[in-house]
């Protein structure tokens, strides 16, 4: 569908092309934004996303093609030329140092020397104008996601753009936090102003945009007007077929207690970090036990304390299988038939420079000692052997790669996430923990991921998922928990939960309702 509108377009591309290698990560890319419009870009995880507003903020040089802006063939060789011609960008990491305040972080991305007064002033003029407020004399340690999201904007916003590019900005918002969002869309569009949003939540892109745009292998494969579309659809073109749905029948009555927390408490580890206190949960074998809660509020800790990466004083106040492992450390819990996937991809669950083959052993090669490894104390790696499960995974997990065996870091980010998961998934553990599933993910690799878990689950296995993405939640819990500021809330099923109680929970209200099915878990 083209775009009717007559009026030149504030921002355009013509054939915008990247290439890395023999890779085309964008190749002949057309694109037209007009003035005033909130315009979504949509598309797999390695769809050409990231590399397309990459090039449009200065980040990356183009291999080929144009940017016209205003009607007017620019080179945008760098944030700071990116700005200075009118757009703005607000990622999905932030770059934020915790120790500074709202207003000298915001100093550290202003071109130019301007005093913090003046920057505290204007900022904070924004923030109420466009109805996110903010303290510019606040730490942005003691801030929440949502409100460090808030700087971001209000950082861009200082620039005076004329067309903002959001990546993924509701990933870490309460739906409270993104309906405040939204209305600050609305703002910005009023006053003439362009967004180009990048999500892979579609019911926004319905709700909020008047354009669409779609990637697929680094090509433009539609456009349409998303309010004439339905999330089903939109999620077609972007994956080109068919995305399969969940199903989550087949979750009986549960089996035996698996995983059992008993009045967990541990100290933050460092001024940022959140303590936890007094964590009861039981998972039992079929059962999906999710953990909802905005981020920052003591998900990592959680995850940290159930997988051994830190250990905690008393043994007893976590058993798995039965077992005391609080003071056990990670591979010794593998070797108790445990699964773990972090939030973090690169550093944390896989070494990007390493090949997905060293990866797989370096998470592997304690619990599946036997199968990869042989002769001697310390063992020769069985690279066969390893060779046929890095396959097998990729082949299950649908994950796409360039070669045979690339670095981790060469893979899309969903891609990634799928070789994690399926890496624990091909061992069948019988305690799963995964922080954030699908994180970033597109709608096509977010369903396989969640539908590998509920199978997990299916087969006997006790899983339990820290997401802050409700939808997934609801989608694949048999019970939800919602943490905050350190504290769990009772695990309730499903069929009891509302959208509105877990914002109640996340916002700290705890009415102690719900403590029957703890009792019943215990004693079931």
């Amino acid at each position: 569908m083209q775009n009717k509108n007559t009026e030149t377009p504030l921002l355009e591309t013509r054939g915008l092309t990247k290439i890395f290698g023999s890779l085309r990560a964008c190749d002949g890319i057309d694109l037209a934004i007009a003035p005033g419009e909130i315009h979504a870009l949509l598309g797999e995880n390695g769809a050409g996303k990231s590399t397309l507003v990459k090039m449009l903020f200065g980040v990356l040089d183009p291999s080929g093609g144009e940017i016209l802006w205003k009607g007017k063939p620019v080179s945008i060789g760098s944030p700071g030329e990116a700005r200075a011609t009118g757009v703005g960008m607000v990622f999905q990491h932030f770059s934020l140092f915790e120790a500074l305040t709202v207003a000298e972080n915001i100093a550290l991305a202003l071109d130019g020397n301007v005093a913090i007064d003046r920057i505290s002033e204007e900022a904070r003029r924004l923030s109420l104008e466009y109805g996110l407020p903010l303290d510019p004399s606040a730490h942005v340690a003691d801030l929440s996601v949502g409100e460090r999201q808030r700087i971001e904007i209000v950082r861009s916003l200082l620039q005076n753009p004329e067309l903002i590019i959001l990546d993924e900005p509701t990933s870490v918002l309460t739906p409270q936090e993104a309906d405040k969002l939204f209305e600050t869309l609305a703002k910005l569009k009023a006053e003439g102003r362009s967004v180009l949003y990048i999500s892979h939540r579609l019911e926004e892109v319905q709700r909020i945009c008047d354009r669409a745009t779609v990637l697929r292998h680094g090509r433009v494969t539609g456009a349409c007007d998303p309010r004439q579309e339905t999330p089903s659809s939109l999620a077609r073109m972007m994956v080109g077929g068919e995305v399969a749905e969940i199903s989550g029948a087949g979750l009986g009555e549960p089996g035996d207690m698996l995983v059992e927390i008993k009045k967990l408490s541990a100290p933050s580890r460092t001024p940022f970090a959140v303590a936890l206190k007094d964590i009861d949960l039981a998972v039992r074998a079929g059962e999906v036990v999710a953990i909802a809660g905005v981020a920052g509020n003591g998900q990592s800790e959680l995850f940290d304390v159930l997988s051994g990466e830190d250990k905690v004083a008393d043994a007893e106040a976590i058993l798995i299988r039965g077992k005391p492992v609080g003071r056990m450390g990670i591979t010794e819990r593998r070797l108790l038939g445990c699964g773990f996937v972090p939030e973090e991809r690169h550093g944390h669950a896989a070494v990007s420079e390493m090949p997905l083959t060293a990866n797989l052993v370096l998470s592997r090669h304690s619990s599946d000692r036997a199968t990869f490894l042989s002769g001697g104390p310390l063992g020769l790696i069985n690279t066969d052997a390893v060779a046929k499960a890095c396959k097998r995974i990729c082949e299950i997990m649908d994950v796409r790669k360039s070669g045979d065996d690339p670095a981790a870091g060469s893979l899309s980010g969903g891609n990634l996430q799928k070789f994690i998961v399926g890496r624990e998934l091909d061992r069948k553990p019988m305690v799963l923990v995964v922080n954030q599933p699908t994180w970033g993910v597109d709608a096509g690799a977010a369903s396989r991921i969640r539908q590998a878990l509920i199978d997990l689950a299916k087969a006997g296995s006790a899983v339990v998922v820290i997401s802050q993405d409700l939808d997934e939640v609801f989608e694949i819990a048999s019970r939800i928990a919602v943490i905050n500021e350190g504290q769990l809330s009772v695990a309730e099923p499903v069929s009891t939960m509302t959208r509105e109680r877990i914002g109640l929970l996340m916002g700290g209200f705890h009415d102690g309702s719900g403590q029957a099915e703890v009792e019943a878990a215990h004693a079931h």
